[in-house]
């Protein structure tokens, strides 16, 4: 409960319900008030109870009163000093509330203008090493930008890098890469023969989903390595990446294994083949027939737009 008026506290005496006489002292009255429930002072000014209390900072006080106490035979909370002042905002002060620990959504434009400036994929990868707007890049180890060949006619792009990818600072090393890479040769590919990228550049901690924002960052980066690649086929890998590159809500399993079509900035467009992610046939061995079929697809693709 909040008292309307806390002045009135020091001013009114109020009647006694039993007798009507106005003989009750200010400690009784605020047992009264501690008793009904009314616990805080409302003042004239809004306080925001959920915003951290500043201290008014040295540079506000007047000069004669920076670093002083008070002056002798003063009482607290006479002359301007209060007991509990480091927790109370003085009047007309804005509790100013701690920095978000999310990224600022003007980074997302900051991203773009980056990624555009890159004219080839080591000035891409320059960029990205000294762009700071993304939260993830102070938690990861390692940079992860991409492997494999820039210049094959095939590109696969997942979500985000996982622990062993963090370490050796490249994408699809651990688990998941090694089933990615026996999915290649199944298609007569390998790592020299492909080019392997990933939305998000940096590990989330403890491999957790990238939040949207985090996403919408990355993504003008990613946008841009597709478009310097300029591979002839693009595979998504999870639904994600998918989502992400190709602009859809639609789930991974309703989009796998028909060809859709990424349009780069430059307004080219690359056939893509949206496919379940390594990491979901690890968990889901029964889905492996679904991913052969997707790289058939994509081996006849390659096929048909590389002849030899």
């Amino acid at each position: 409960m909040i008292l309307a008026n806390p002045a009135a506290i020091c001013h009114a005496r109020p009647m006694v319900p039993e007798t009507g006489k106005q003989s009750w002292s200010l400690r009784e009255l605020l047992h009264f008030y501690a008793d009904a429930g009314a616990d805080e002072a409302l003042g004239e000014e809004a306080v925001d109870w959920f915003a951290e209390r500043m201290p008014p900072s040295e540079e506000q006080a007047p000069s004669s009163e920076r670093g002083a106490g008070p002056r002798a035979g003063q009482k607290p909370g006479e002359g301007g000093f209060s007991s509990d002042a480091s927790i109370r905002p003085s009047k007309g002060e804005i509790s100013r509330p701690l920095p978000a620990a999310v990224p600022d959504g003007a980074q997302v434009a900051r991203a773009r203008e980056l990624a555009r400036e890159a004219r080839t994929l080591e000035e891409l990868r320059e960029q990205l090493a000294a762009f700071d707007g993304c939260n993830l890049k102070f938690t990861a180890k390692n940079l992860v930008f991409a492997d494999g060949n820039p210049g094959a006619n095939l590109m696969l792009v997942g979500e985000a890098p996982g622990r062993d990818e963090d370490i050796e600072g490249l994408p699809f090393v651990g688990v998941s890469g090694q089933l990615l890479d026996r999915m290649l040769a199944a298609i007569g590919r390998d790592r020299r023969s492909a080019y392997i990228a990933n939305v998000i550049p940096w590990r989330p901690p403890g491999n957790r989903t990238p939040t949207p924002i985090e996403t919408e960052i990355c993504r003008p980066f990613i946008e841009r390595q597709i478009e310097l690649a300029a591979p002839k086929v693009l595979v998504t890998l999870g639904n994600p990446s998918t989502k992400a590159l190709l602009d859809t809500q639609v789930g991974i399993m309703r989009l796998r294994g028909t060809w859709r079509e990424h349009r780069t900035a430059g307004g080219r467009v690359i056939p893509a083949m949206p496919t379940l992610h390594p990491a979901y046939l690890l968990r889901n061995p029964a889905a492996k027939r679904l991913a052969w079929r997707d790289f058939l697809e994509i081996k006849a693709k390659l096929a048909a737009t590389d002849p030899e």
